[in-house]
């Protein structure tokens, strides 16, 4: 069995694009004025950001609860991960913003993070090994 075809795979997937949105999105709501000055990002883009990211890290806790898990939503799910991934790296390719070098890592992880929940998510919905995997 694969780990990918576990019971719970999917589930705690989900639960860690929740936890990782809601931890960020309560630093950047929380700290706006701090994280706005140490990583040179415009303080309207963390906080809108941050209330965004609590939202849809609630809503995404709250679907990984419901028994049983509605996997129709996963597809909404890897969507927003892969929108999300790309706008970090269309920040970062843009001559709109100049973030310190924190600043550009902070944008960097989100990116990869929600990149690599994406893969978890599709192969998680998919129940099966990656391609290319033995």
């Amino acid at each position: 069995m694969s780990i990918f075809d576990a019971p719970r795979f999917l589930r705690n997937v989900l639960f860690a694009d929740a936890a990782s949105c809601l931890a960020s999105g309560a630093l950047q709501v929380l700290f706006t004025a701090a994280l706005a000055e140490l990583l040179n990002l415009p303080p309207a883009l963390l906080a809108g950001t941050g209330w965004f990211l609590l939202a849809y890290g609630a809503f995404v806790a709250f679907t990984a609860s419901w028994n049983p898990l509605p996997r129709g939503f996963v597809p909404l799910f890897i969507a927003g991960n892969l929108a999300w991934a790309a706008g970090c790296a269309a920040l970062l390719a843009g001559r709109w913003l100049a973030p310190t070098t924190l600043g550009t890592a902070w944008i960097l992880a989100q990116a990869l993070t929600v990149a690599v929940l994406a893969i978890l998510q599709w192969n998680g919905l998919k129940g099966g090994r990656p391609a290319g995997w033995t």
